[in-house]
């Protein structure tokens, strides 16, 4: 039966990017405001590349528990709805793509954008596979394709896809999509719900910085660079002891990348690995072993990089930004490694021992003993062997013991 309603409340929602637990968290958090706020639909923009699979689950689930329906239009033109994004699409009440996108590729890949194989490549194909027909049989939609998506890593246009029913209707921004909606009906708990673009209220739905720093947070690619960087800071900290900011600023970025990396999938191995390269450049500081640990610290570092995060997750560490990142740090440690031998083998210019084979002035002299003045101060002094200087000759400092000078003419 139609239900007319007089004002229709449409939360709008924009979800961009890679799908990750923090956009979970967006969708669960505005379903719950659409709820509390009484509105009738929930519109969400949808441009992503794909994501996690754990992720992607998450959000189906709160879209098929929702209250209220959710609408899905994969826009503006030049978006896409990729890997996850099929499920999203497949998983709304009512879709529309704008002109000039495209959906698809749905194939599970590994951590670097490879296939999945074997067994491995079975199971995953066959669980997204069966999830996936479930939802396109849902709204009556093309289920051939959907599979296809997944089995084949097949992509379509918009139009190609309105053709071949993977999706309602082609629409031209969020307006469109709700004017057609609107005559075509909406299906809802309490009946189909058609309404009027005149009637719609259309509220954008404000994340805020949150949502913000915590998308920007749990980026694959800022996690890894952030938990590289408390490294350098750490390992420049230990190397120059005082240096204050160092140590401060990398602690703060491996504190917020562990953060991170816990939320992501990834491998403690990996983990452990780059950790373990840290140990290695701070031995490296204490410890005469040639370069060799710190390659060994490079080596550690490149393969925990590689296997940092889990294979069939959708996450990819390009490989130019492991070995970038890896060379990058090879000559940061080869900088502050040279610094501290310079230090190391600099000769004092402060205490004992920096008086030690300067020139001193002798004042009196007998035999092996004798004062000297060195530096505005009149100093003892002994020799190993008898002298007999006269007052005003020049004497070498070897040794400094106490408040007395050993020197040699």
């Amino acid at each position: 039966m139609a239900q007319d309603k007089h004002a229709v409340n449409v939360l709008y929602v924009e979800l961009d990017g890679g799908i990750s637990p923090i956009q979970v968290d967006l969708l669960e958090l505005s379903i719950q405001e659409a709820a509390q706020r009484g509105f009738d639909m929930i519109l969400l923009r949808l441009d992503t590349p794909g994501g996690l699979v754990e992720s992607t689950r998450g959000i189906v689930k709160e879209m098929l528990n929702s209250p209220m329906p959710v609408l899905v239009w994969v826009g503006p033109s030049g978006a896409r709805a990729a890997s996850a994004g099929v499920f999203i699409v497949a998983a709304s009440d009512v879709a529309a793509m704008s002109p000039q996108t495209t959906i698809g590729a749905a194939s599970p890949v590994t951590m670097g954008g490879g296939d999945v194989n074997g067994t491995m490549e079975r199971k995953v194909k066959n669980d997204i596979l069966s999830l996936l027909r479930s939802l396109a049989s849902r709204k009556d939609r093309n289920i051939e394709w959907y599979a296809k998506a997944v089995e084949e890593a097949d992509s379509i246009t918009a139009s190609e896809a309105v053709m071949s029913g993977v999706v309602e209707m082609l629409a031209e921004d969020p307006e469109d999509f709700l004017q057609q909606a609107g005559a075509r009906g909406v299906p809802t708990s309490e009946g189909v719900l058609r309404f009027s673009l005149d009637n719609v209220n259309l509220v954008p739905y404000e994340p805020g910085f949150r949502y913000d720093f915590l998308s920007w947070l749990l980026h694959p690619q800022i996690a890894y660079f952030l938990f590289l960087g408390g490294i350098a800071g750490l390992f420049f900290e230990v190397s120059h002891p005082g240096s204050i900011f160092p140590g401060v600023a990398g602690a703060l970025c491996l504190l917020l990348a562990l953060y991170a990396l816990s939320v992501l999938p990834t491998n403690a191995a990996g983990i452990l690995l780059i950790l373990f390269s840290l140990v290695l450049l701070i031995l490296e500081i204490f410890i005469t072993s040639y370069g060799l640990l710190s390659i060994a610290a490079l080596l550690s570092l490149f393969i925990g990089s590689t296997i940092l995060y889990r294979e069939g997750t959708g996450l990819v560490l390009p490989l130019s930004s492991i070995l970038a990142t890896v060379i990058t740090l090879a000559v940061f440690v080869t900088a502050v490694l040279y610094l501290v031998s310079k230090a190391q083998l600099r000769k004092p210019t402060q205490g004992q021992e920096a008086i030690i084979g300067a020139p001193a002035t002798v004042r009196t002299w007998s035999g092996t003993h004798g004062r000297v003045f060195l530096r505005g101060e009149v100093w003892n002094a002994v020799s190993p062997t008898p002298m007999q200087p006269s007052p005003g000759d020049t004497v070498r400092i070897v040794r400094v013991e106490g408040l007395t000078l050993t020197v040699e003419p």
